[in-house]
């Protein structure tokens, strides 16, 4: 929650690990109640491959596959019409097969998808989320959560690229840890850790030097 009242400019929901296991068994056990067995699992990559390792996991499925759809860019930022970019190496002629995704925002990612694997002459194709949105055009066979008001869902596996991109998008660029943080709750409600901010600026080539540190690294470059 943000202390001020003021509501983010891009509302962010963290979702941690744990969360992501819950939700995938979740989804699992949708899978199993719905009578569909899969024998592929294809995960969209990148967001997908975590989901799609754990639902392997849980429903017994040893051959996972990927293909990738190029629609989001990091921290929300749109790209073009959705398409897949990397297809798929290996035959899913005659499998049953699980789509698997992180989340489900437009539907543009199912919609380029689905029709290419259909292709490809599977059995069966079927998709699941951890996540839907309200907003999509396309809906998923089997999810976990649904988003009702929109915003944008934070992985674990996304954390260093996603909050990369909002640190970039503050004018002026954030000039402490602190305020780096500060400004993460107040524009999109989200509360980082200092060393997950270090993490974040270390891997984005962004490490912020203030105080002391400052004037060591100053003593040290004479």
């Amino acid at each position: 929650m943000i202390d001020d009242g003021r509501r983010p400019t891009l509302p962010v929901q963290r979702v941690t690990l744990d969360e992501v296991v819950t939700h995938c068994d979740r989804v699992a056990r949708l899978v199993r109640e719905s009578g569909f067995q899969p024998d592929t699992v294809v995960a969209v990559a990148r967001g997908g491959f975590g989901p799609a390792r754990f639902l392997c996991d849980f429903l017994d499925v040893s051959r996972l596959l990927s293909l990738q759809v190029r629609h989001y860019g990091a921290g929300a930022h749109a790209e073009a019409a959705a398409e897949v970019s990397e297809g798929l190496y290996g035959d899913i002629a005659g499998r049953q097969v699980l789509l698997v995704d992180d989340v489900n925002d437009s539907g543009d990612t199912l919609e380029a998808a689905v029709p290419y694997l259909l292709q490809r002459g599977p059995a069966a194709v079927r998709t699941a989320v951890l996540h839907e949105k309200a907003n999509t055009s396309r809906t998923a066979d089997f999810r976990s959560g649904y988003i009702e008001q929109w915003r944008w869902m934070l992985y674990p596996w996304a954390l260093v690229e996603d909050v990369g991109q909002f640190l970039r998008d503050m004018a002026p660029y954030p000039k402490s840890r602190q305020e780096a943080a500060e400004r993460l709750k107040a524009e999109h409600g989200l509360e980082l850790s200092e060393a997950e901010i270090e993490r974040v600026q270390f891997f984005n080539d962004r490490a912020v030097v203030v105080g002391a540190d400052r004037s060591q690294a100053a003593s040290r470059s004479q």
